[in-house]
């Protein structure tokens, strides 16, 4: 069953209604992210995008990424409640939610401009090249994980 189309505006109008219901106050149903940590944690997808701020992999690690995780990412299943991540998506310190409620919110609407045939074989930070489908499997499955895991 294919994703919800993150390129497509009403889709990604979607997404970002839902991110704008999240407060301080907001409380997960599962993890022990606060909702500020959550945010600035689907943001290190964006940042790894347009930001030169996260080291690339090497070698030997973009090798592990790209056979063993690159397909958990990519496709189409849902990931389960209490998946591992990578250390550079686990945020510890205190994040102001308003703050990347706006990041994440710009990155979306920035994504969407750019549109399908822009991330059609680019290549990601850890992955490779990826396909525009890839590219959307893994903004829409993680920021829907992320947005329903605050019942949203």
């Amino acid at each position: 069953m294919a994703l919800p189309n993150i390129f497509n505006k009403e889709i990604s109008d979607g997404i970002i209604e839902r991110i704008k219901k999240l407060t301080f106050m907001s409380s997960p149903k599962w993890g022990v992210m606060t909702a500020a940590q959550m945010l600035a944690h689907c943001n290190v997808t964006y940042e790894m995008l347009y930001e030169n701020i996260h080291p690339k992999p090497n070698f030997f690690m973009k090798f592990i990424l790209k056979a063993f995780v690159k397909k958990i990412v990519t496709n189409e299943v849902p990931y389960k409640h209490d998946s591992k991540t990578a250390p550079q998506f686990i945020i510890k310190e205190d994040k102001n939610v308003d703050i990347e409620k706006e990041r994440l919110i710009e990155y979306v609407k920035k994504t969407q401009q750019l549109g399908e045939a822009y991330f059609n074989g680019k290549e990601s930070h850890s992955f490779g090249v990826l396909t525009s489908t890839e590219w959307n499997n893994m903004f829409y499955k993680h920021l829907n994980h992320h947005l329903q895991q605050f019942n949203l």
